[in-house]
């Protein structure tokens, strides 16, 4: 019946417009919420979401290199938010949901800026580490007195699940960290080493070797041999004991025409230092060299700018911050051998990481790093 088709083929196209329109409206109102899109997004949408590189995505999804666990997690966030197809693979690279530990670390003197680069780059390593979800406590000391330390690291132990510390090697600090392995929490000596009846762990240089390469750059660039100086903060920091031996051990073997001046101690403070290096000067005129293997540089430097002639004593000091630079820029300092404050923040904060929350035994193994050479050229 041609009237019955007419009907039907108006109803067919009805039909089709219909379902037409409601698609399209249904995929705006969609996009418009958010929960879906016409086109599918791209690794480039996901790294432009998270505020990353598209390296970086690539990284997470594909495992080959470690992704510190924020990015990893601001990543999946990301994907999850625009419903990016591999969200689930991202989740399972990322793992599970990490515990909550809280990492305290004991550093000194807080107006010395290498503490104070050392405590951020801690601080910012804790809460980044994959293995948990970590809360740092950060504490200076003003106070060096090791029964001061003790108590300080007895007060901190309280509330961390590991601790790290920096501080010179005495019987009161050795019996705060037996009294903290019975209570179970791992304690690791941070650039210096410190003794104990239990085992702790260590992070941080080969100390007899930056010695003998303070003593190598010294007898390298002095004109002729004469009279050296050696300053360190306490003759209780192991790290500083460790730079002397090695220091007067390539003097021995490589440079027995120069002579060693017995250590002064600058008791880690700038103007204490300032004044022995001063009368250091007036005793030896025809000072040759100078080895700061301790605290308290910033007078070392200021006694020298003193000395008119400062340009022919080659001083060597430790760790690069923003007073030190400028006194290789100046010509004050001839070499700065420092530690990797980066590579020393993670080292230690996986170690205690990993003491938390899996291996005790297997943390505690010392952990020794390279250290970084400055001359006025490289900085």
């Amino acid at each position: 019946m041609p009237g019955a088709y007419t009907i039907a083929a108006c109803n067919i196209s009805y039909l089709k417009y219909f379902l037409s329109n409601a698609s399209n409206s249904l995929a705006c109102d969609l996009k418009d919420s958010g929960k879906f899109s016409t086109r599918r997004p791209t690794i480039a949408d996901l790294a432009r979401q998270a505020g990353v590189s598209i390296s970086t995505v690539d990284r997470v999804l594909n495992g080959r290199d470690p992704v510190r666990r924020d990015k990893a997690e601001r990543v999946l966030s990301a994907a999850e938010e625009i419903g990016f197809h591999a969200a689930g693979l991202i989740r399972k690279r990322i793992g599970p949901e990490r515990p909550a530990k809280t990492l305290g670390f004991l550093l000194q003197q807080p107006w010395r800026l290498f503490y104070q680069d050392l405590g951020h780059a801690l601080a910012e390593e804790t809460r980044a580490n994959p293995l948990i979800q970590g809360t740092p406590r950060v504490v200076f000391v003003d106070n060096l007195d090791p029964a001061a330390i003790a108590e300080q690291m007895n007060q901190l132990a309280k509330s961390v699940d590991a601790l790290a510390v920096v501080t010179a090697d005495h019987p009161h600090v050795s019996r705060a960290v037996d009294g903290f392995a019975e209570r179970g929490v791992p304690v690791f000596a941070l650039i210096s080493e410190l003794s104990a009846q239990n085992r702790i762990g260590y992070v941080g240089l080969d100390n007899f070797k930056v010695g003998r390469t303070a003593a190598w750059a010294i007898s390298g660039l002095c004109n002729k041999p004469g009279k050296v100086g050696i300053l360190v903060g306490s003759h209780r920091y192991r790290c500083q004991e460790q730079n002397e031996m090695g220091f007067r051990s390539y003097f021995r073997e490589h440079a027995s025409d120069f002579s060693l001046i017995e250590p002064l101690a600058s008791l880690e403070d700038s103007r204490y230092s300032a004044e022995i290096t001063r009368e250091l000067f007036a005793r030896n005129p025809d000072l040759v060299g100078l080895y700061v293997a301790g605290g308290g540089i910033r007078g070392v430097m200021q006694a020298l700018r003193e000395q008119p002639d400062f340009q022919r004593i080659i001083t060597v000091g430790h760790d690069l911050t923003a007073e030190t630079r400028t006194g290789l820029i100046d010509g004050v300092l001839k070499l700065v051998i420092s530690h990797p404050i980066q590579n020393l923040s993670q080292t230690v904060v996986a170690a205690m990481a990993l003491a938390a929350t899996q291996s005790r035994q297997e943390a505690s193994v010392p952990v020794v790093l390279p250290f970084d050479l400055h001359v006025s050229e490289n900085v």
